[in-house]
């Protein structure tokens, strides 16, 4: 059971994902100060919530004091999530890591 309050201490990053799009190489290139990149998502749109790289919910943004801070409306489950981190499951596709981690 140690080994497992370890693994809960451990940090990772979390990234509240605004918007991506595609660029050629010479676009990149050609970025400059001031420069205005465009998403193709609309000002008033959830954004996501990533661990790893992967969804694990969604969100609106809000002000904290003088920060931003995202206001979760989703977020994936226990199993999703610990996936998400890189977590598995047992061979046989139980929850039993899942609910030891719980």
């Amino acid at each position: 059971m140690s080994d497992l309050s370890s693994i809960l201490r451990l940090e990772v990053p979390v990234i509240v994902q605004l918007g991506q799009r595609s660029m050629t190489m010479n676009e990149v290139l050609s970025l400059v100060p001031g420069a205005i990149i465009e998403l193709p998502k609309s000002a008033d749109e959830e954004l996501d919530l990533l661990v790893n790289n992967k969804q694990i919910g969604v969100g609106t943004a809000v002000k904290v004091v003088e920060n931003f801070g995202i206001r979760i409306s989703y977020i994936g489950d226990l199993k999703q999530r610990i996936q998400a981190m890189g977590g598995t499951l047992t061979p046989s596709g139980s929850d039993a890591e899942v609910d030891a981690a719980a």
